[in-house]
């Protein structure tokens, strides 16, 4: 894996907010990608990119989107809901990738495509009923992993998920659709970031077997310094934020 990651871009950082900057993130960041799938006997179209535009103006996500980049990800209620509705008309899908409180579901429903942290049979429950009340269509969801233990990050247990899966397909939540796994790596440390993805794809997997889910083969994981490890593992979704936008401006409110 470590020579994958000499292939993580290394551009120099520019003040967020220029078209032809993201431009020219977004053309370098789909050679990586189709490089490095390659080198792993994959197709780059089954690598799907998340550009992450939290705390990003709508200017920066209408630059993206004008360079074809249609998937977004955002973390939190209130800055998403500040730039959705400036893009209703467009063909941008909204995933939702920050840990969600559960009385907050009546916000997501109907604005985004996909949830990738669920970490709760509650929060399952929550939205299962916010998205009967909007008459939405099914949210595709991907349930949180924990692989690494670490106390810091949300997320189910390994050995928790079995026992959701199977309330979920007791409950007949007909407005959640179960598509996968969504895991972080551990920072500063490639070969514990390696084990944590192969852990996730080994673990969908079995899920996928012992569930009879052949529609639950999603695997959201890798984000702007470790993708090419991701990738490696056999990531559908990498989640990238100053890989495409550049850095961030801290002086901004984060909301």
């Amino acid at each position: 894996y470590r020579s994958d990651s000499a292939f993580i871009l290394k551009l120099p950082s520019v003040k967020p907010g220029g078209s032809a900057q993201i431009a020219e993130r977004l053309h370098r960041l789909h050679e990586e990608i189709a490089g490095i799938a390659a080198r792993h006997g994959r197709e780059p179209s089954s690598v799907r990119l998340i550009a992450v535009s939290k705390t990003r103006s709508i200017d920066e996500v209408a630059a993206a989107l004008g360079e074809g980049q249609i998937d977004f990800g955002e973390n939190t209620m209130q800055d998403a809901l500040s730039k959705i509705p400036e893009f209703e008309s467009t063909e941008a899908s909204w995933h939702f990738i920050g840990h969600l409180q559960s009385n907050k579901t009546n916000k997501l429903a109907g604005r985004f495509d996909w949830i990738h942290s669920i970490d709760s049979f509650k929060l399952l429950q929550r939205l299962q009923h916010s998205l009967e009340v909007v008459d939405a269509a099914p949210l595709q969801c991907l349930l949180q992993v924990n692989l690494s233990g670490e106390e810091s990050k949300s997320g189910l247990a390994p050995a928790q998920v079995p026992a959701l899966m199977e309330q979920v397909q007791q409950a007949g939540l007909d407005r959640i659709a179960l598509r996968g796994l969504m895991t972080i790596g551990v920072a500063d440390d490639e070969s514990g970031t390696a084990k944590v993805f192969a852990e996730c794809r080994e673990l969908g997997e079995r899920i996928r077997q012992d569930a009879g889910l052949t529609g639950f083969d999603q695997l959201s994981m890798g984000m702007s310094g470790d993708y090419a490890l991701a990738i490696a593992e056999g990531a559908t979704m990498i989640r990238l934020g100053t890989a495409i936008f550049g850095a961030r401006d801290y002086g901004r409110d984060a909301l």
